[in-house]
């Protein structure tokens, strides 16, 4: 829990990394060119999500027999203020017959987006070698709050970028005799939201 505390009082005193406010509005991070946004691409929100990438140690085709899966993240997003904005998680997406998609719902409106990765990066001038990759992902669903919300309904590409950790455990702590273990990988990201 401390560097979730340290993590959120970094945000307060710092802002988001890599997110700033100008006059006009948000500004886009730099990012590799193989997750880049179109130009014509409005950035509506920007996200510092500090929470959990999750596995499960299971049977697989490798030469141990298993391995770690990835069963989705778990994350609370904040603004540039520290008050939470968004929480980001996976769920079934009733647009594409209730396929689980990684989830964003937005804190105050309910609104909701789901989306899956269209391209990743490990760039190593942009990505540390110990964090989770660089992502664009696409919009599959959207969903309007139950009062009219639509801060994240008309999203239509999400960046992950800026992340600290959240990596695959090792290989060596997933054996048959930790079949259905399950690891919480602490990571951060700022999530970019374009419309």
């Amino acid at each position: 829990m401390r560097w979730k505390r340290l993590a959120l009082a970094s945000i307060v005193t710092v802002g988001l990394n890599g997110a700033t406010y100008a006059a006009a509005g948000l500004t886009r991070p730099a990012v590799p060119t193989d997750i880049e946004v179109p130009a014509e691409s409005k950035l509506i929100l920007v996200g510092h999500a500090v929470g959990t990438q999750n596995y499960i140690c299971a049977p697989a085709a490798t030469s141990t027999g298993v391995d770690w899966f990835f069963i989705g993240p778990q994350a609370t997003l904040f603004g540039a203020d520290g008050q939470q904005i968004a929480t980001h998680f996976l769920s079934r997406n009733p647009a594409q017959n209730d396929a689980l998609h990684a989830t964003w719902q937005h804190s105050r409106d309910t609104s909701a987006v789901w989306a899956t990765k269209l391209r990743g990066s490990t760039d190593p001038a942009y990505v540390a070698p110990d964090a989770i990759e660089w992502l664009r992902l696409e919009m599959t669903g959207a969903r309007v709050g139950p009062s009219g919300g639509l801060k994240l309904a008309t999203t239509t590409i999400i960046q992950r970028v800026h992340t600290v950790g959240g990596i695959k455990p090792p290989v060596a702590d997933c054996t048959a005799s930790t079949v259905n273990t399950r690891r919480f990988v602490p990571y951060e990201a700022d999530y970019y939201f374009y419309e």
